[in-house]
């Protein structure tokens, strides 16, 4: 774990503080960030629709200048969003990636309209476009803002922070240089005055960066192969640790400063699903080693044996859980919906969606609001579940559009927002 002198002047309280004041600038229908507060997925939106088609509650649909798996976020009426273009969005032609490009995009969020476009050169050369980074692109990071800039992570080709109103570059930083055929879909997340980004691709470590400056603040490494988002717990008496999610173990780290305070033992094997947390308890879901456990926060040392709290032999895989109500649910990649007790781990429901398509028929996670779950298949429209111990199909919708879908949707204003290839939709009633 390295460190700069600057982290001393971090502390616990006064990331606190920096949270608090952000969040009583944001409104209860701002996303600020991957799968919105706290990453949870969870809307209090209501009500939402159940049903829709190219013809029915579509409120616009924008024409995107590029691919990409990115979610889009909001900012009161702002709609924040990355693509790529120029290279890999043809399988059989695939390009030159000399004329790759990133853009951030910001987008009226009453009329789809696209405010400012501003792209940014990538560091090259990128992975080629083909095994795994073929399903999901160069644009797979959902961008994170604190309402003065926006902050968007394309891997090998760094960080960016734009101004919120024009798009205009403040800074741009690399968090390492290295690729993988799978390519990288880290989200960041803010930590204060910090910007905390899983370079476990470009750099194998956890990199916080001074928000304002983009200069490095603290740096973690060990951190393997891991394409999970991690996430901020907060505990009893005002403190706060970060919860990272990598190959055999899950840690705990100290925010401001990178210092590891515990880990706990977790699958062997690649991490793709998000830190879902709720209060103080984290729930990791790995991939091939079909392991998902909850482990209490807080601990110290090796807390192997005395928080963690149960475990099953079932994954998520790919997508990211959500716990809602006592229940943590999950629609795998191979589309089969999931069930389980948060409490206890105990298996409720597993059942198989009716949707088509290869061994990765979904990427997209799962959002609650309403009731109502939404699933996001990669090429065969969207699932509605019940929520609830009993599975239930309300419906299931097709916008006619035959990109692919791997965004996880936005919920925003009893609004909801999907995001193909190729378009930006707004759905509502």
């Amino acid at each position: 774990m390295l460190r700069d002198p600057l982290c001393r002047c971090l502390t616990i309280a006064s990331l606190s503080v920096a949270l608090l004041a952000a969040a009583s600038l944001a409104d209860a229908a701002d996303w600020l960030r991957y799968r919105g507060p706290q990453g949870t997925g969870v809307a209090t939106d209501a009500p939402l629709p159940a049903t829709w088609s190219a013809e029915e509650n579509v409120v616009w649909k924008t024409p995107l200048p590029g691919f990409g798996s990115s979610s889009p976020i909001v900012l009161g009426d702002k709609l924040f969003l990355t693509c790529y273009s120029g290279y890999g969005v043809d399988a059989d032609e695939p390009g030159e990636q000399e004329d790759l490009r990133h853009h951030t995009l910001c987008i009226d969020r009453t009329t789809g309209k696209i405010l400012w476009n501003r792209l940014s050169m990538p560091r090259l050369p990128e992975e080629e476009y083909e095994s795994g980074i073929a399903l999901h692109g160069y644009a797979s990071s959902t961008p994170v803002t604190d309402g003065e800039a926006v902050y968007c992570f394309f891997g090998r080709s760094g960080v960016w922070a734009r101004k919120v109103d024009n798009g205009d570059r403040i800074w741009s930083a690399s968090v390492g240089g290295e690729t993988h055929i799978w390519g990288s879909a880290n989200s960041p997340i803010l930590a204060g005055d910090l910007l905390i980004v899983n370079a476990s691709i470009e750099s194998e470590s956890i990199v916080a960066l001074n928000k304002k400056t983009g200069q490095q603040v603290w740096q973690t490494k060990e951190i393997i192969e891991s394409w999970s988002t991690p996430a901020l717990v907060d505990l009893p008496g005002g403190k706060q640790e970060l919860v990272v999610s990598t190959k055999g173990k899950v840690l705990g780290l100290d925010p401001a400063s990178g210092e590891q305070l515990w880990e706990c033992a977790s699958a062997n094997d690649y991490v793709c699903p998000i830190v879902v947390v709720d209060q103080d308890i984290v729930y990791i879901s790995s991939s091939r080693e079909r392991l998902t456990i909850a482990v209490r926060a807080g601990g110290r040392g090796d807390v192997t044996d005395t928080h963690l709290l149960w475990e099953q032999r079932i994954c998520s895989q790919v997508p990211s859980p959500l716990i809602h109500e006592g229940l943590l649910y999950w629609v795998d990649d191979r589309a089969y919906a999931v069930c389980l007790d948060a409490k206890t781990g105990e298996q409720i429901y597993k059942e198989r969606l009716d949707v088509s398509g290869g061994s990765a028929k979904v990427y997209a996670s799962v959002v609650l609001a309403d009731g109502k779950i939404y699933a996001v298949s990669r090429t065969d429209g969207t699932v509605v579940l019940a929520a609830g111990r009993e599975f239930k199909v309300l419906a299931k919708n097709q916008l006619g559009d035959e990109s692919v879908f791997n965004a996880t949707p936005l919920i925003s204003n009893g609004q909801l927002f999907l995001r193909s290839d190729k378009a930006l939709y707004c759905i509502g009633e």
